[in-house]
């Protein structure tokens, strides 16, 4: 287990991350969301322990990880831009590797090498960023440690490598107990790989948590109503985040279990409805603008 309690980091006198506390769990993969200096890299070189807090603590199973060589074999980092050794291949950096990781495997990063056909004898140098990328992070998945940290992770990365990356963290996940940690500019990215979400905005945390809590205490509804009264009826007591409406037809993001719903429609009178399942976009959406944020502002663009 993560946990980061009043994490704390001034660059010339501006707060990059201002008392961030978070929690990860082991055997999840958490998604930490925000804009382009919202302080998501400095966090991961922290929990890292490639940047030391000027105030809080960072502690991975127990143990402080900055200046801590037995804490730091338990993770990888991978920074937006991997640093790889000057002309080096992808032969130079699995030696360098596995000689820092004692589990490192290098059959299989070689296998995985050959499956993204990706030269083991070409200089690194000469790859593109989304073959950097892979690269990192087979050499991330291969050092087989309990934490994986990546920034930007899928960024220039096109959809079949994403969806391939995404089955080896699962594999991972249930082989080897793998805690992936991935900080990401886009929420569309991270849609169907998360179990937890935290959103960073202008250095601090706005929002952590289960992404299956949200889903299952979030519902949206769309209906038609016999009457108005019916629609008064319905909604009268429940908390409705937002509310559409074309023509008859009205949608409802509520927040209550499908249950309580099914229950609560049971009583009046409808034309139709049904319940529609929840994207990771909407559900960020309409839990920030609760608090007064718009998330299409800060990740959406």
């Amino acid at each position: 287990m993560i946990e980061i309690h009043n994490l704390t980091k001034i660059f010339d006198k501006m707060k990059a991350v201002d008392e961030v506390s978070v929690t990860i769990r082991e055997n999840t993969v958490f998604g930490l969301i925000g804009t382009n200096g919202a302080g998501k890299s400095t966090v991961l070189r922290m929990i890292s322990g490639v940047l030391k807090p000027d105030s809080g603590t960072v502690t991975l199973d127990n143990m402080p990880v900055y200046d801590n060589v037995e804490a730091k074999k338990k993770l990888f980092f991978i920074a937006d831009e991997p640093y790889f050794f000057a002309n080096s291949n992808a032969r130079t950096m699995e030696r360098y590797y596995s000689g820092i990781y004692e589990n490192f495997n290098k059959e299989e990063f070689y296998k995985y090498l050959e499956s993204f056909n990706l030269d083991q004898n070409r200089r690194i140098g000469t790859f593109s960023k989304g073959m950097k990328k892979q690269l990192a992070l087979l050499l991330g998945i291969c050092a087989h440690t309990r934490y994986i940290l990546c920034d930007e992770t899928f960024d220039g990365l096109d959809p079949v490598m994403r969806q391939g990356i995404k089955s080896i963290f699962a594999k991972e996940m249930d082989e080897h107990g793998l805690t992936p940690v991935i900080a990401s500019h886009n929420l569309r990215e991270l849609e169907d790989i998360c179990d937890h979400v935290g959103l960073l905005h202008k250095g601090g945390v706005l929002l952590s948590k289960d992404l299956e809590d949200m889903k299952c205490n979030l519902q949206k509804v769309q209906c038609v109503f016999a009457t108005v009264e019916e629609e008064l009826k319905a909604l009268s007591g429940m908390e409705v985040l937002k509310k559409e409406q074309r023509g008859s037809l009205r949608t409802f993001t509520v927040r209550c279990t499908r249950e309580e719903v099914a229950a609560r429609f049971a009583t009046v009178d409808t034309v139709f409805y049904e319940v529609l399942p929840l994207s990771l976009e909407e559900i960020f959406i309409s839990e920030t603008e609760v608090v007064g944020y718009d998330i299409k502002k800060l990740i959406l663009g």
